[in-house]
């Protein structure tokens, strides 16, 4: 690892959060594990996605990623380094069930357990993600999460992991961007498994949030204390126009993306307009049961917010394409409405093509607070991916990152002095990784890995970052 002094050293913070405020960073087992083929675990659909020609930018996959798996104590002590008081993870369920059910891996839940020891041993707090997009092969080979019977397996896993870590892990979140998971995964086919059957996908959408809630009931019945969450990618949506029809592709997106996940989170219902929307594909009777809407809303402890971006939508005939979208021929995960565009706002955007945009997470964080139960929110996931340079000096100036990050928690200070129930950020990601299908040609961390060494290098970012949590706060207003 290397450190350097930043451009700048943070001033007395003019803008100080609340005492308790959670400072974290994030990451997803898949990403940054690697080992994929040691200590008996089993296959994931991203291991077939990856194996698969054309999936993944340059053919890249993630046997080896950033080699947490055996350098996890180092990464550790970098945690350390930069104070961070949580460290929100995903374990893999295909290396602690290797098929998606039946028998345990000891050696593959043992790695968890000694991270999570690692973790407390520092005194930081480890938040649990136990989904984060990497399902079992054989699972899929079933049917995936289209199949009823894959909640029902998520819900035994559940058991099994809480079971094993719930008197150490206190703050639990179930499904990771079920909206991706499903619309990505089984609509677009721009994710693993890489599916294009949209009705199937509105399945797989509802038998996540089911997951949801059978694994938070099973969780309830094993360690009473557990803090639960639920955990959704949310975004602003703008009509391009105030024309009928880019209105209404504003409600569409903002439905599907939305609200679909947060009225059965927070409400137990669908709403009506998008089972509207869905109506030609497949109706609610094809998908819900009797007991599956009261199952999903089961009461939560906290709620997770992942954002990056504002949405602006467009109606008309020939809308553009999101710039969002994966480097593959893909199909649109927009089901029932794939014929909305998604335009440039005008605003400077990030490697990935996301429009920067912290307006829109004080939208979304004051329209959770107005429209929906008062529960704890945390960010668990921020950031953004820039075209960063290793200098020759060893050092990565990301001032455009520091800046995305800054704008953000001031966006989260004046919602929380506007009395939104904000109690922690966690800035994606800790380190560079394995992006999806993008492979390794996007970079998030506040952390510089280099591919051929596995060096971690901390950038100007997370030196920055580091001292905004030494001192609880920020500099004062932005001039």
């Amino acid at each position: 690892m290397t450190t350097h002094k930043p451009d700048t050293q943070l001033e007395t913070p003019g803008l100080v959060f609340p005492t308790g405020f959670v400072w974290g960073a994030a990451t997803s087992a898949y990403q940054i594990e690697g080992a994929l083929d040691v200590d008996g675990r089993g296959r994931s659909i991203w291991d077939t996605f990856c194996a698969t020609p054309g999936r993944v930018v340059n053919g890249e996959d993630a046997r080896v990623a950033i080699d947490h798996y055996n350098r996890y104590r180092d990464d550790v002590r970098l945690m350390a380094d930069l104070g961070l008081s949580a460290y929100r993870f995903s374990v893999s369920w295909s290396r602690i069930q290797p098929l998606g059910s039946g028998a345990i891996n000891n050696k593959g839940l043992d790695f968890y357990k000694n991270l999570v020891d690692e973790l407390l041993s520092y005194g930081i707090d480890p938040w649990l993600t136990l989904y984060h997009w990497d399902l079992p092969q054989a699972l899929e080979d079933a049917g995936g999460w289209p199949s009823r019977d894959t909640s029902k397996r998520f819900a035994d896993f559940a058991a099994a992991v809480h079971g094993a870590l719930g008197d150490r892990v206190k703050n639990w979140s179930t499904v990771n961007e079920p909206w991706c998971a499903a619309l990505l995964g089984y609509a677009s086919g721009e994710h693993a498994p890489g599916r294009r059957e949209p009705a199937k996908a509105i399945h797989a959408a509802h038998h996540l949030n089911l997951a949801h809630g059978l694994a938070v009931e099973a969780m309830r019945a094993q360690h009473a204390d557990s803090r639960i969450a639920g955990s959704v990618n949310l975004y602003a949506v703008t009509p391009a126009t105030e024309s009928e029809a880019d209105q209404d592709a504003a409600r569409r997106v903002d439905g599907l993306q939305n609200r679909f996940f947060l009225d059965a989170l927070m409400y137990g219902r669908y709403p009506e307009d998008v089972l509207a929307d869905l109506s030609h594909l497949t109706t609610p009777d094809e998908f819900i049961q009797d007991g599956d809407l009261a199952a999903i809303a089961a009461p939560l402890d906290m709620l997770m917010i992942n954002y990056y971006s504002r949405f602006t939508v467009s109606g008309a005939p020939g809308g553009a394409q999101s710039a969002a979208a994966a480097p593959t021929d893909s199909g649109s995960p927009w089901v029932g409405s794939e014929h909305v565009g998604f335009v440039n706002g005008g605003r400077p955007v990030t490697s990935m093509g996301w429009e920067v945009d912290g307006t829109g997470l004080y939208e979304v964080l004051t329209r959770l607070a107005r429209e929906y139960p008062s529960i704890p929110l945390y960010i668990s996931e921020n950031g953004a991916a820039y075209d960063d340079v290793l200098t020759e000096d060893g050092t990565v100036h990301d001032a455009e990152r520091r800046d995305f990050i800054d704008t953000h928690l001031r966006v989260c200070h004046q919602a929380i002095e506007g009395g939104v129930p904000l109690q922690g950020y966690f800035a994606w990601s800790l380190m560079d990784n394995f992006e999806w299908a993008w492979g390794y040609d996007k970079r998030f961390g506040l952390v510089y890995v280099d591919y051929s060494t596995q060096t971690r290098i901390l950038k100007d970012s997370a030196l920055w970052y580091a001292e905004t949590i030494r001192h609880g706060g920020l500099r004062g207003p932005a001039e």
